[in-house]
């Protein structure tokens, strides 16, 4: 079980790589569209965070009323979105080396 877990995060910090190396590129050439089209899939599960006590978000940020912020609200989006690119990744990554 603990061999499982080890080859899993390993594929989703390959996956995390590879999708921060994704949004870079998108940044490169200029595919901003896209990007806010990537964020738009990161927005309900941020908002769902968002819903945390403020005493939380205050400890964690040091940012005051962080939940009606836009910029923490954006971040969270694109945190999540890269996240979800990264799980998608390593469930391919773990299929294709792991799986038999």
């Amino acid at each position: 079980m603990i061999r499982l877990l080890m080859q899993f995060s390993a594929c989703f910090a390959l996956g995390l790589v590879v999708a921060g190396l994704l949004l870079i590129g998108l940044m490169f050439v200029g595919q901003f569209s896209l990007i806010d089209g990537l964020m738009l899939t990161g927005k309900p599960l941020a908002s769902l965070g968002l819903l945390l006590p403020e005493a939380f978000w205050s400890a964690l940020i040091g940012v005051p009323d962080a939940a009606a912020n836009s910029h923490v609200q954006s971040f969270l989006q694109l945190c999540v979105a890269l996240a979800q690119v990264a799980l998608l990744l390593a469930l391919g990554f773990f299929r294709l080396w792991y799986v038999r």
